[in-house]
């Protein structure tokens, strides 16, 4: 495979490898290396690859294992929650903070999710991919697919819709 297909193929997907591995990780650094990393196991199999029915799918679930896998060695207490990713210029300041507030309670409460259920939030809610991708990426039947997005969601409003309700009788 030629330098030119490798990029064609790759480029409309790494950015969604880029959100997923920043959820996951938090930091962006750490996304961008996560990024790094994946892209370049892409290339070194680039032989290999014309063998996947799915090359997205393929690189979703290695960055998701790529992840997982930073986040279990010793390298990943260094970690740090920052999240930069939300602004409107349109909107009073008041509402910007009310607003961004309530991204960063999201994002705190999704980080307290189990690792699946964070994973099935992001590929669905986020990244935008169908029941049946995410199963074939996840390796799971789509019913429970679909149970562990529907509890997932269900935990994050109940705690948002807590948090926002403190003190309120």
């Amino acid at each position: 495979m030629k330098q030119a297909d490798f990029v064609s193929l790759v480029m409309p997907f790494k950015d969604k490898v880029f959100r997923l591995a920043k959820r996951l990780l938090v930091s962006r650094e750490e996304a961008e290396d996560a990024t790094q990393e994946i892209l370049l196991k892409l290339w070194n199999n680039s032989k290999k690859i014309g063998e996947y029915k799915n090359v997205e799918a393929f690189s979703m679930t290695m960055t998701k294992n790529f992840c997982l896998d930073r986040l279990k060695s010793k390298q990943a207490s260094n970690l740090k929650i920052v999240h930069s990713n939300y602004t409107d210029d349109h909107t009073s300041l008041q509402k910007q903070v009310e607003a961004k507030d309530s991204v960063d309670w999201v994002s705190k409460i999704m980080e307290a999710l189990p690792e699946q259920q964070k994973i099935i939030v992001q590929l669905r809610d986020i990244e935008a991919y169908d029941f049946a991708e995410i199963a074939e990426m996840l390796d799971m039947n789509e019913t429970a697919v679909r149970v562990n997005l529907s509890r997932a969601r269900k935990t994050i409003r109940e705690k948002l819709t807590n948090t926002h309700q403190y003190g309120i009788k």
